[in-house]
């Protein structure tokens, strides 16, 4: 089976850790990207993705089985060719964000959707494929904190709160994690930081989780967080609010919790630096390992094609 990717982020890890996972399974890939630099404080403009369109209308007609765009502002791409089949793959701030009408207005017009949680299913009022991202177990799994620590220059004599995004993306909600952790750090004789991790290779990251003393989640909104199902993987203790499928993914996992007040998320993490234990989120991360996921989404591609 031969697929053509369309994508916003051609780096993007999850994306290419499930296509790697797919061509195990025998399927090849193309893969088209929008024209033009992002980060978090800036994004493309129409005419970048205007300019996307002969493109995809052009490659369209080299022989695949299908295409497989990846979040909602490729979707007008993939549906304006009508020689392939169409997999639509919607990421969360496609959903929950600006972008969510034009996600709306192509998601009829494809072959299959495929969302992250059960939370966007609903949400959209569509028939879905619930298909979360999968991780890498083998990349991410539990490794001695002082080892990850000296590797990443923490301080082992503090504590560490990871929140891995930039407080540029306002999705995000870094000024609600700050004011946790300043909450927090008077609770505590050692001091409390909060590291905000990003824009670093992939490959590093399983280092920060495990030198990590817990994960911070505080986003407005989400579909199904990478970062948490990769601190799961890592034994790391988690304290987010509750958005996308988190709830679900802490379901059962010690050390961890879901909460909304800002009294709540500061008892949590309190408790959750005053114990110095792991979490058992590995037992958890099984469910939705890279493997696990790339079966699912196969069986999307046969459907279709």
């Amino acid at each position: 089976m031969h697929v053509l990717t369309l994508t916003t982020n051609a780096d993007a890890p999850f994306m290419t850790e499930q296509m790697r996972a797919l061509e195990r399974r025998g399927v090849t890939f193309s893969t088209l990207s929008v024209a033009g630099d992002v980060d978090g404080g800036t994004s493309r403009s129409p005419l970048e993705y205007l300019k996307f369109f002969p493109s995809v209308l052009k490659e369209s007609g080299n022989g695949y089985d299908l295409i497989h765009a990846h979040y909602g502002l490729t979707g007008p791409m993939a549906v304006a060719q009508w020689r392939k089949p169409v997999v639509l793959s919607l990421w969360g701030s496609d959903v929950y964000g600006p972008v969510e009408p034009v996600s709306r207005a192509c998601a009829p017009l494809c072959d299959e959707l495929v969302v992250m949680s059960e939370e966007m299913r609903t949400y959209l009022g569509r028939d879905c494929a619930v298909i979360p991202d999968g991780i890498d177990l083998e990349k991410f799994q539990p490794a001695p904190q002082a080892e990850a620590q000296e590797a990443v220059g923490w301080d082992s004599d503090a504590h560490h709160v990871l929140f891995p995004y930039t407080p540029e993306r306002e999705v995000k909600n870094y000024p609600r994690a700050r004011r946790v952790v300043n909450a927090v750090n008077g609770l505590f004789d050692d001091p409390v930081h909060l590291h905000t991790v990003y824009d670093v290779p992939h490959d590093t990251v399983p280092d920060y989780m495990n030198a990590a003393d817990a994960l911070l989640l505080t986003s407005h909104s989400e579909g199904s967080p990478n970062s948490v199902k990769e601190a799961l993987a890592c034994n790391l203790p988690i304290v987010a609010v509750d958005v996308g499928d988190v709830r679900e993914r802490l379901d059962g996992v010690s050390n961890s919790l879901v909460a909304d007040s800002d009294e709540a998320l500061i008892g949590g993490l309190r408790e959750v630096l005053e114990s110095g234990e792991r979490s058992d989120g590995r037992n958890a991360a099984r469910e939705i390992s890279v493997e696990q996921t790339a079966d699912r989404l196969l069986e999307v591609y046969e459907r279709v094609a």
